[in-house]
């Protein structure tokens, strides 16, 4: 039996109805999902950049955005883990391993500076964190032209 929640996702195969695996993701929901992350990321380096500037420290909006920026580079990792797990991409495993993931590295190191006690550990989350969104508008804008070019 198969059954389509919005279109994007249908579950059919030996294992019954609802089984992850046999759930089959379109590729439009992992692009959908990295236009998200891009802009995440850019609302948080944005932030950082203005306030390690300023000499601030870090505060409760840039906590949020860094949250809700991470949880959506874990949430693409995870989409695009299934759609390998369905052949789909696995002639750009270089982009999606290390240019998917090199974000969630840059954010693993900004943990090490991101308490909010002094504004030079501000400066060097938004240095991290600007690292990391320029690899995340890389593993985006490769990987789209790499669907693009029908690879």
């Amino acid at each position: 039996m198969r059954g389509w929640v919005g279109g994007l996702l249908a579950a059919d195969g030996p294992y019954g109805d609802g089984t992850i695996d046999n759930l089959v993701l379109q590729p439009a929901v992992h692009r959908t999902s990295g236009a998200i992350v891009v802009l995440a990321m850019v609302a948080a380096t944005v932030h950082l950049a203005r306030l390690a500037l300023k000499g601030r420290r870090l505060d409760r909006a840039g906590r949020v955005l860094l949250a809700v920026a991470q949880l959506t580079l874990m949430v693409q990792a995870l989409l695009g883990i299934k759609l390998l797990d369905q052949n789909m991409g696995s002639n750009q495993l270089y982009i999606h391993y290390v240019g998917g993931l090199m974000p969630l590295g840059f954010f693993l190191a900004a943990s090490w500076f991101g308490r909010s006690d002094s504004p030079t550990r501000t400066r060097w989350l938004a240095v991290l964190t600007g690292v990391g969104m320029l690899s995340a508008a890389m593993a985006f804008f490769i990987g789209r032209a790499y669907v693009n070019r029908g690879l």
